[in-house]
């Protein structure tokens, strides 16, 4: 399949959206960032990499990052995992309090930032050095070392992270969270910092397919559970818009509000696309929409 001549086809379709939506201007330094940008990548199982345009333009992944901490979660506490976070989808907004206040303080699923704070909260207390442990396992799915946090988006998080400190506050008060608020807040902020580009973050989500064994930086994950982690980014990957993803796309995968979606084809290829634009939901219009006709074009999807 002439995956190239596809993207190209693509970007041409979704040309009339390129000034729809806006960046996440919430986040300061996310709202320096040139909203005009796109960029994407296809990696094939098999090695094909096809880029087009600003593939090797690295943003800051955001919401991504939480598919990276699952994956460590799940290897050090197995099925464990789930006694404290769900995996069931939220229906409401990725920062909502109500629905983990009605919940007595256990998230609904990984990816809301009530979850992805539990997982910033297992990691500090299971590794010697989180911070740069988790950056040696991100490095070693995508193959390059000079990916890294960006401390200036991280610092801008916390400084206006007021609903991110009261959903750690409302964990602590449940004893969800073990660790200082403090170190917890700060260290998921820096995991949603991580810049990577398209080219980088498809490469990464390669070993998600199901189509090799996941042994990443002492991290061991069996097939039975990347297919689970395939089954929450199908259910939970795209905050309160992932019945839609999966009515238009059919293809497991997760957003960040930095503008970056990756999906993938199980046995197949990851697929990665980046406009800084987003929707009311916080997915990138441009990426949702460029997913949609690539699966559309390819007729490939789970369904």
């Amino acid at each position: 399949m002439d995956y190239q001549k596809i993207l190209e086809d693509i970007y041409k379709e979704i040309i009339p959206f390129a000034k729809t939506g806006k960046q996440a201007d919430y986040i300061p330094a996310l709202a320096k960032v040139n909203p005009d940008q796109f960029g994407m990548c296809l990696e094939t199982v098999s090695g094909e990499v096809f880029p087009f345009m600003q593939a090797d333009t690295r943003f800051s992944i955001q919401s991504i990052t939480k598919v990276f901490a699952l994956a460590m979660c799940l290897s050090l506490k197995g099925e464990n995992l789930w006694k404290r976070v769900g995996k069931e989808p939220s229906g409401t907004a990725f920062n909502s309090l109500v629905q983990l206040e009605v919940e007595k303080g256990i998230p609904r699923n990984p990816f809301i930032n009530a979850g992805a704070i539990v997982l910033a909260d297992i990691l500090l207390t299971e590794l010697d050095d989180p911070e740069n442990e988790y950056l040696a396992f991100v490095r070693s799915l995508c193959g390059n070392d000079s990916v890294g946090y960006n401390m200036e988006v991280a610092f801008s998080e916390r400084e206006k992270g007021y609903l991110n400190a009261a959903i750690a506050n409302m964990l602590k008060y449940h004893g969800t969270i073990d660790n200082d608020i403090e170190d917890v807040l700060m260290f998921y902020f820096k995991m949603c910092s991580v810049e990577m580009n398209c080219r980088e973050l498809a490469r990464a989500f390669l070993s998600f397919t199901n189509s090799r064994v996941f042994y990443h930086s002492g991290y061991r994950l069996s097939s039975s559970q990347i297919k689970r982690m395939n089954a929450v980014m199908q259910t939970c990957g795209f905050y309160d818009e992932a019945g839609e993803f999966s009515y238009l796309v059919g293809l497991p995968g997760k957003s960040g509000v930095g503008g970056g979606i990756v999906a993938i084809y199980p046995m197949r290829y990851a697929v990665a696309v980046w406009s800084p634009r987003l929707n009311s939901k916080g997915n990138s219009v441009m990426g949702i929409k460029a997913l949609e006709l690539l699966t559309t074009a390819t007729q490939e999807s789970i369904f």
